[in-house]
């Protein structure tokens, strides 16, 4: 049979080939998308490269195997030593427990530990991780560091640390201040016009260290970062010794890791931080920031500041406020708000501009000096000078330079000789009341009182004599021989006395052209800066308002006004309000005050609170006692904040006492009564001359000022005739007082020595040094009197305001507040030493240097006009809580200078490193008192290049003496 099938050609062959391949390729197309072709050729990429991983990994693992079968084929077998340690080794590797007890209290142990933590993590373990996955290493070290801190909490649990913090530490800070004057004033002998670098004044510093320290200088330490950081290597090295078993101090690695933690990653940030001008000026800033910024006190910074970088800071940030205030549209009363700032931009501008302008051009920026050349100076009654603690001062140097000495102080002895008698026949009185007889004892002691003031500066024997008419000596004379004295017996001649002071050429009219004078009117904050109401060549800014354009009179100009009839003051309470501060509530008054010349009227308010008219009331009437009997003060009352008719009817008698305070009689009647009346009405926060306490303690305490004790202790430093008679007068008075206010004299009078006399220079030794531990005394409350002293540079005032402000403080201290203040001492101290504290310390410095557990990044340094503005504001803050009572005792000037040279202290980097090391090093001494710490701290410190300078120095001065020898 005979097949009939379709035999296919070549040519239908490749049709259906390139048939199909069509097919499969538009299939492709249509079903993966056009890049197939892409996904085709990727997968026989990765196709072919994995085989030639697989094959490569697989040669390796082959020629690994290879060559291993090769080493141990042609070297010689491991000993089973090695295999066996190594086993040893992993069978210990086992937890290590660590007990988490540091100090025994929870709050401290907590907080602690998570230091610890952190230090190893940021400082340790982010490298060790890199060599090592073994814990063990880091384990011992924390074991380490933890075995330190038991030790050092155990040893401080032991230590009285009441000792450091009331005397050590305030005998370093006064002794580091009296080095820093002490440099200052060297800078200032060695050229009076020039103005001593930052450097000069840091290298200045160190020389005067070694000479009050003689054989420790710490100026490697804070001047070379290299020599800082080797001294605190070698310091944490001793402490790691004392404080660790002997096992772990062996051991070199874990101490050096332990050391460089300490040294490095601890003690150097914290020195940093704490040595920064500008972190302590934010920090005092922080500390008194529930006090609020004074308006005078910030001008009177700008106006006494020598920092160029000060001044333009301010005046660029009160340029930066004018641009932004005019920029601002507003109408109605902002209108007049926003001109009264502008106005006192302007002014700030404009003093800012002036102090630049005369430091860059090198003319004279002292106060003093340029009043004492160029300003008009006011005039303060004789009667004033007399019975102000700070005026009498100046005064009574410059009586001793003139040779009047004598006629001031039979002034003062005749004040005080009519107080103790007045006192002992009020005493004498009331006893005769109470049936006890003490009478002709009473008379016999008083006429022996009053004989030694007569022989001492009245007899023909008196050496200085004090000249007075001779009948009223004779006159005298005749009632001591023939009368019982009285407390008005030398009420004549003193009356001569005070006019001679008052006329004669010698004494007070040329007291008022003497340089003393211009200084006493600094000290009273009497005196205005010349250079801001014009410059001594005509040309500058001038002084005459305030910046809302309010009047602010200097007091020369009150004088003038005051003896001018042509001008009249008008004054009257235009509006009363009720104001809330600090939950307290107050009613204030508004005052329209209206100033009418020859050829000008100004018209300004000002505002006061009743108890700004209580104190100006309190203030007149104790310098004019005629004034007590005129003036009228409505009493105090408590009132309701919407009792409306009580504000009337105060504001009612407010007006009728101004309004009689300012009559033309009045003011004639009382000349320097205008002074007091131009400060209170002044646009201006008013200055209270004293508060409440100070007012009761002058009731109690002026009495006792003024007797015959603190007048020998004036005259101590005069010649010995004059001094011996004082000295005998005083002790017959002293009698007196001994037999009849016997509790009065042990309260107020018993004042132990506080620097007892040495052969040493006392200003060349530490504060500590001028203590006398033989007086039953509280240390700590005198090692405070003594910081007083040095912070106001008491040394150089008068020995009798400096012994009578000592006295002072230390008789009120004693009588009203000893035990209180001496048991809160003891308890401050040991709040401050208690768990709560140092556990809170503790969370401050973890917050500071991990806030949130992360180590904190370096604080990038702040902008330096920010710096200059912190500074002025650190100022500022510090002069407006200085309490008016303070600048009473002392001088608003003495006050000012004091407060400002310790905040001047510490805007030197170096400096504040020299007193944190110097606390550093009482800290570690009074910890481990067995121990010659100051011996190491001598040999650490013995490299200065300036302890050798002092000892060529000494060799070469003591050289000629012994030569002579």
């Amino acid at each position: 049979m005979k097949s009939n099938g379709l035999r296919l050609t070549p040519h239908a062959t490749s049709l259906s080939i390139w048939g199909w391949g069509s097919l499969g390729i538009v299939l492709s197309l249509i079903t993966f998308g056009p890049f197939v072709i892409f996904y085709l050729a990727f997968y026989i990429l990765c196709f072919v490269g994995g085989g030639f991983v697989v094959t490569l990994l697989f040669g390796k693992t082959n020629s690994e195997k290879y060559l291993e079968q090769c080493e141990h084929s042609f070297l010689p077998p491991t000993s089973t030593g090695i295999p066996k340690c190594l086993e040893e080794m992993k069978r210990e590797a086992r937890t290590i427990k660590i007990d988490r007890r540091l100090t025994g209290a929870n709050i401290i142990d907590e907080p602690l530990q998570q230091v610890i933590q952190f230090s190893l993590r940021d400082y340790v373990q982010y490298w060790y991780y890199t060599l090592s996955d073994d814990e063990s290493f880091l384990l011992e070290i924390r074991q380490t560091l933890q075995n330190a801190l038991i030790q050092f909490a155990t040893r401080s649990k032991e230590i009285d640390w009441q000792p450091y913090f009331t005397t050590r530490i305030v005998d370093d800070f006064g002794t580091h201040l009296r080095v820093f004057r002490k440099a200052q004033q060297k800078i200032t002998e060695k050229d009076d016009q020039a103005k001593g670098t930052a450097e000069d004044l840091v290298d200045t510093f160190f020389e005067v260290e070694v000479e009050m320290e003689k054989d420790v200088c710490r100026d490697l330490v804070c001047t070379s970062p290299k020599d800082e950081e080797g001294f605190l290597r070698d310091l944490c090295e001793v402490l790691l010794y004392l404080l660790l078993p002997p096992g772990d101090f062996q051991n070199k690695i874990m101490r050096y890791f332990v050391r460089e933690i300490l040294a490095r990653g601890v003690l150097l940030p914290l020195i940093n931080q704490l040595s920064d001008p500008d972190y302590i000026n934010q920090y005092i800033i922080w500390m008194i920031r529930d006090s609020n910024c004074n308006y005078e006190a910030f001008m009177n910074i700008i106006k006494l500041s020598d920092n160029i970088g000060e001044l333009e800071a301010v005046r660029d940030k009160a340029v930066e406020e004018l641009q932004y205030l005019r920029s601002l549209d507003t109408v109605g009363d902002d209108i007049n708000t926003i001109k009264n700032q502008i106005n006192s931009l302007l002014f700030v501008k404009k003093v800012c501009d002036s102090r630049i302008q005369r430091l860059q051009s090198g003319k004279e920026i002292n106060t003093v000096k340029l009043a004492a050349n160029f300003g008009k100076l006011c005039t303060v009654p004789l009667d004033s000078i007399l019975v102000d603690n700070v005026a009498l001062q100046f005064f009574m140097d410059y009586m001793q330079q003139t040779g009047g000495q004598a006629h001031l102080f039979f002034w003062m002895t005749v004040e005080g000789y009519r107080v103790t008698a007045q006192q002992q026949l009020e005493v004498l009185l009331s006893r005769q009341k109470d049936g006890k007889h003490q009478t002709n004892q009473t008379k016999g002691l008083l006429r022996a009182a009053a004989v030694g003031i007569y022989e001492q500066y009245l007899s023909e024997k008196a050496s200085p004599r004090v000249t007075v008419d001779d009948y009223l000596v004779a006159k005298l004379a005749d009632t001591l021989n023939h009368e019982d004295p009285t407390p008005e017996i030398f009420d004549d001649i003193q009356r001569k006395v005070y006019e001679l002071m008052l006329r004669d050429e010698r004494f007070y009219p040329s007291f008022r052209q003497n340089a003393l004078y211009v200084r006493m009117l600094a000290e009273l904050d009497m005196l205005k800066d010349p250079s801001f109401r014009g410059s001594d060549d005509g040309d500058g800014e001038s002084f005459n308002g305030s910046p809302t354009g309010s009047i602010n009179l200097s007091l020369d100009d009150l004088s003038n006004v005051s003896s001018d009839d042509s001008v009249q003051l008008h004054a009257y309470i235009s509006d009363t309000g009720v104001c809330n501060d600090h939950g307290k509530t107050y009613a204030l008054y508004a005052i329209t005050v209206h100033r009418r010349g020859l050829n000008s009227e100004e018209m300004w308010k000002t505002y006061r609170r009743y108890s700004d008219f209580h104190d100006f009331h309190m203030r007149i009437t104790e310098q004019f006692e005629n004034l007590s009997s005129i003036l009228k003060l409505p009493g105090k009352k408590t009132f309701n904040n919407m009792d409306r008719d009580f504000l009337e009817k105060r504001k009612k008698d407010l007006n009728a006492y101004l309004q009689l305070l300012l009559t033309p009689e009045m003011m004639k009647a009382s000349p320097a009564l205008a002074h007091y009346v131009y400060d209170f009405l002044e646009n201006k926060a008013y200055s209270k001359g004293k508060g409440d306490f100070a007012r009761k303690m002058d009731t109690f305490v002026n009495p006792l000022r003024n007797s015959m004790r603190n007048v020998s202790n004036a005259v101590k430093s005069l010649p010995d005739s004059l001094a011996e008679g004082m000295t005998k007068m005083s002790d017959n008075m002293g009698k007196m007082s001994e037999r009849l206010g016997q509790d009065i004299k042990q309260s107020f009078f018993k004042v132990p020595p506080l620097i007892p006399k040495t052969d040493s220079d006392p200003e060349h030794c530490r504060v500590s040094a001028q203590l006398d531990d033989t007086v039953d005394d509280n240390i700590p409350l005198r090692v405070m009197l003594l910081l007083m002293d040095e912070v106001f540079d008491l040394k150089e005032r008068n020995q009798w305001l400096r012994r009578n402000i000592k006295n002072l403080l230390q008789q009120l201290i004693r009588a009203t507040y000893g035990d209180t203040i001496n048991r809160k001492i003891v308890d401050h101290v040991d709040w401050m030493t208690s768990p709560e504290q140092v556990a809170d310390l503790v969370k401050r410095f973890r917050d500071a240097f991990w806030p949130n557990g992360i180590l904190a990044e370096t604080v990038p340094c702040r902008d330096k006009a920010i710096r200059m503005r912190t500074r002025v504001a650190g100022k500022t803050k510090l002069l407006s809580i200085m309490p008016d009572e303070l600048k009473h005792i002392i001088g608003a000037e003495t006050t000012r200078k004091g407060i400002l040279r310790v905040f001047e202290m510490f805007q030197h980097n170096q400096l504040n490193r020299r007193m944190v090391y110097v606390f550093l090093e009482g800290f570690l001494e009074t910890l481990f008192p067995q121990y010659k710490f100051r011996e190491l701290f001598n040999k650490l410190h013995s490299r200065s290049k300036q302890i050798q300078k002092y000892k060529q120095k000494l060799q070469t001065t003591q050289a000629p003496s012994l030569q002579k020898r």
